[in-house]
């Protein structure tokens, strides 16, 4: 860890990102390449000041850390309201967690895809009451064991830094898999995200050619997904290949194309 630079900044970097990556998604200009420096200098943080790590975070609140308490608890909840509002904008590329994996995806190799969302989410709520027994009833750091400080404050000489990097090197081949099998934080986040205010939503301009749902790595590009497990990675938007046809907004809101403009648009699409 780098001494001179205080946690806090990685908390104001997370509040400064989301903000953000948001407003890159209101706008329509999020794109994978945009994310790409978010995803670098979240993963940066994590081994230089151990923050924004929403998860660890959690668990200090867990364990009633008298130091970490207030402000970790206040941030934590903070961010369960913003995921209400804009979904798991902290997941995709804020947690140094969540972009280490992200990251290590993108290494080019087989990847194992399970789009499949319900055994991943009943798995994590598993762990989720493990973990809550763990800290509440026996004081017991769950996420110490995993070795995820261990990982990011490279202390190699521990042994759990090799199961958080086991984990992280199966996430060059399996999406996410501490995200989306153990993560505690995700947890409580994933139901204020499936009730998100503003998300991915399909449009009348849909052709439905379902390449959005082919590159989805988690299955939520699925019509009758939830959005509970929707990263905003973006892969669904950009294999789409029609304009307009899968945007992010207002869950309520409608999108209607003219009618001769959609004919023309799937006139123009029905070789893909």
């Amino acid at each position: 860890m780098v001494e001179s630079i205080p946690p806090y900044v990685g908390f104001i970097y997370g509040i400064l990102a989301f903000v953000a990556l948001a407003w890159l998604w209101y706008s329509g200009r999020f794109t994978r390449r945009r994310a790409v420096p978010f995803l670098i200098v979240s993963a940066l943080l994590g081994f230089l000041v151990f923050a924004p790590v929403f998860p660890y975070q959690l668990q200090m609140v867990v364990l009633r850390d008298a130091a970490a308490l207030p402000a970790a608890l206040i941030g934590l909840l903070a961010f369960i309201v913003l995921a209400l509002a804009f979904g798991r904008v902290v997941c995709g590329q804020v947690c140094p967690v969540g972009a280490v994996q992200e990251l290590m995806y993108l290494v080019p190799v087989k990847k194992h895809s399970n789009t499949e969302s319900r055994v991943p989410v009943a798995v994590r709520a598993g762990v989720f009451v493990v973990f809550l027994a763990a800290g509440l009833g026996l004081s017991v750091n769950l996420l110490g064991l995993i070795g995820l400080p261990a990982f990011f404050h490279l202390a190699v000489a521990n042994i759990s830094f090799f199961v958080f990097l086991s984990i992280v090197l199966l996430s060059t081949a399996v999406y996410r898999p501490f995200c989306r099998y153990a993560c505690p934080y995700g947890a409580l986040l994933a139901p204020a995200a499936s009730k998100s205010l503003y998300r991915l939503r399909r449009t009348d301009a849909c052709i439905g050619c379902r390449k959005c749902e082919r590159a989805c790595p988690t299955g939520e590009a699925n019509p009758a997904a939830g959005l509970g497990e929707c990263y905003l990675c973006g892969r669904c938007t950009e294999a789409c290949p029609v304009d307009g046809a899968l945007v992010y907004g207002r869950a309520n809101a409608k999108s209607r194309l003219p009618v001769e403009e959609r004919s023309n648009t799937t006139e123009r699409l029905d070789h893909v």
